[in-house]
């Protein structure tokens, strides 16, 4: 299979320590491309590094709507200055998150929207985070959409079919984890089954969110290739066809990779 996992945290503790490791077995895995995700400034150049030293990896800049409160001065120019850097192929992960509400929520969104005007400047790919938040997530993504067109992608998607429904129609992609593997996830099930093949991407979140067969270990890029079998057997697909649909639409997306 020829595999793109489209969301990893491939500095983050668990993969950090062993990256050249991970990346091997990512490798023989079938995987061919890893946007490695950031979600915290301090973060940003050092996910940058694992992008420039990789040639399979690309990097994002971006705040997560937990770390809102810590960076009110990260605003549209300065994730546009940094999304220069021609490994930088998307903006976030930002969003928002009412399920821990780690941060104000009023920071949380002026914090979207601050990323979202970088996306619309750059024309970079949105990567969004949204948990609990559905109608505030898709207010605002309607919202900022009528004042210029912008690429995205719901990040490990778990919301509703309605939601996705919505994010379809402002032409974004939707991203599938290991989630979709979990026993107690029937209504994601459902959803991802109906998903146009032509939108769909698929993540690991690594190191989250193991899928079966692997629950309860670390994640890693190389179980994207479990989550695309399930993802294939549940839609009624080749496995090797999803994954290179799949690998095609993240290259489509993220088309800053292809430079």
């Amino acid at each position: 299979m020829n595999l793109a996992d489209s969301h990893c945290h491939l500095i983050y503790k668990g993969l950090g320590e062993q990256q050249p490791e991970v990346l091997a077995r990512a490798r023989e895995a079938g995987v061919v491309a890893m946007l490695n995700i950031s979600t915290r400034e301090r973060e940003w150049d050092e996910v940058i590094a694992v992008a420039e030293r990789e040639a399979d990896v690309w990097a994002s800049v971006g705040i997560h709507p937990h770390e809102a409160d810590e960076h009110p001065d990260v605003d549209a120019a300065k994730l546009v200055e940094k999304a220069r850097h021609p490994r930088v192929v998307g903006i976030g992960e930002t969003g928002l998150d009412y399920y821990y509400d780690h941060s104000d929520r009023d920071r949380q969104r002026a914090s979207f929207r601050a990323h979202i005007a970088a996306c619309r400047e750059t024309q970079l790919p949105l990567i969004v985070h949204t948990r609990d938040a559905e109608a505030d997530t898709a207010e605002i993504l309607r919202d900022e959409m009528g004042k210029g067109a912008f690429p995205g992608v719901i990040h490990c998607f778990t919301a509703s079919r309605e939601f996705s429904e919505i994010a379809l129609g402002l032409g974004f992609y939707i991203s599938i984890s290991g989630i979709v593997t979990f026993k107690n996830a029937k209504d994601l099930q459902d959803t991802a089954a109906q998903l146009p093949l032509d939108r769909l991407l698929i993540e690991t979140d690594a190191p989250f969110l193991a899928p079966v067969p692997h629950r309860g270990k670390t994640g890693e890029p190389a179980f994207v290739a479990d989550t695309c079998r399930f993802l294939a057997q549940l839609r009624g697909e080749d496995p090797e066809a999803l994954a290179e649909a799949t690998r095609a639409n993240f290259h489509r997306l993220f088309s800053k990779t292809l430079g």
